[in-house]
């Protein structure tokens, strides 16, 4: 595999291009488990090379439960890439956080039913550590450009996944803020999961759009009602992501921190895994398996 990026974007809704960026090329490549949910765009800011890729696909057509999630961090591993940016608009569960403020989320319950969520189901049996499950160095990056475009930012905040693509009942989003949450999305998991499987860093950048349906006393969240935010939120994403991008060029290509802790995970003995199985792997994390 070459090199082509170190540092990926993963755009959600509203987020489908970057601007400001010298497009390289575009790289579209089949991965064992299937095709990436759009072109992953290889793109230069002074000298630092950046992988973008729409999380649903240009055009939004891709649902939640249908992202191809695991070709995409595979396809982001094929392109060399070692830290994930990914943006996502949510649905806020605290009245503090209002409708175009940002999130820098710390934790993650999964509500999810019906995703593949790992690589290591085929045969072999691999346990990684999820217990924090952003990076902590890129959440400070991400959290000072997104103050120097003055926008509010809330740290340290539960973000729930649910499976989606209809929005929470009001009991539902009841019971998430009664466990403490304060944000709730559709696409976080399996991405950060399978981000930890590949060994690359990861923080979500969460956009709150509306205050989902827990506030009686007004209308249950719609479609409708989020993409009027979503606009704004998205043009103040790609400000940060140019405002961010100087500390990333001067900070150059990183390895992840997490390069290593998958093969300490490894249950399967020797003679029990399917060469077949390992050789795929093998692809991704040379002599692991």
């Amino acid at each position: 595999m070459n090199k082509k990026a170190n540092l990926a974007i993963i755009g959600g809704t509203g987020l489908y291009d970057i601007e400001g960026f010298q497009k390289i090329e575009s790289f579209n490549p089949v991965t064992p488990w299937g095709k990436p949910s759009d072109e992953i765009a290889i793109c230069e800011w002074e000298g630092f090379r950046v992988a973008f890729l729409p999380r649903h696909g240009k055009g939004h057509y891709i649902s939640p439960t249908n992202i191809p999630q695991k070709a995409n961090i595979a396809a982001l591993k094929m392109a060399g890439v070692e830290e994930i940016v990914a943006f996502s608009s949510v649905g806020s569960l605290k009245e503090e956080i209002a409708p175009g403020d940002f999130v820098i989320p710390a934790q993650i319950i999964d509500r999810t039913r019906h995703r593949d969520e790992t690589f290591y189901n085929e045969g072999i049996v691999v346990h990684v550590s999820f217990g924090d499950p952003f990076d902590r160095e890129l959440g400070d990056i991400l959290s000072e450009a997104i103050k120097k475009e003055g926008i509010k930012i809330h740290k340290n905040e539960t973000l729930v996944c649910m499976e989606g693509p209809a929005f929470s009942t009001r009991a539902e989003s009841k019971l998430y803020r009664s466990w403490g949450a304060g944000i709730i999305n559709m696409t976080v998991l399996p991405e950060a999961k399978l981000a930890r499987e590949m060994e690359i860093s990861y923080q979500m950048v969460c956009m709150s759009t509306d205050y989902d349906s827990w506030r009686e006393s007004e209308e249950a969240v719609s479609a409708d009602h989020i993409m009027k935010i979503v606009s704004k939120n998205t043009s103040a994403a790609k400000n940060i992501i140019r405002d961010v991008m100087p500390v990333f060029t001067k900070r150059g290509e990183k390895s992840s921190i997490l390069k290593g802790s998958v093969k300490f995970g490894i249950m399967t003995s020797v003679e029990r895994r399917n060469p077949d199985i390992c050789n795929k792997l093998n692809m991704f994390l040379p002599g692991y398996f």
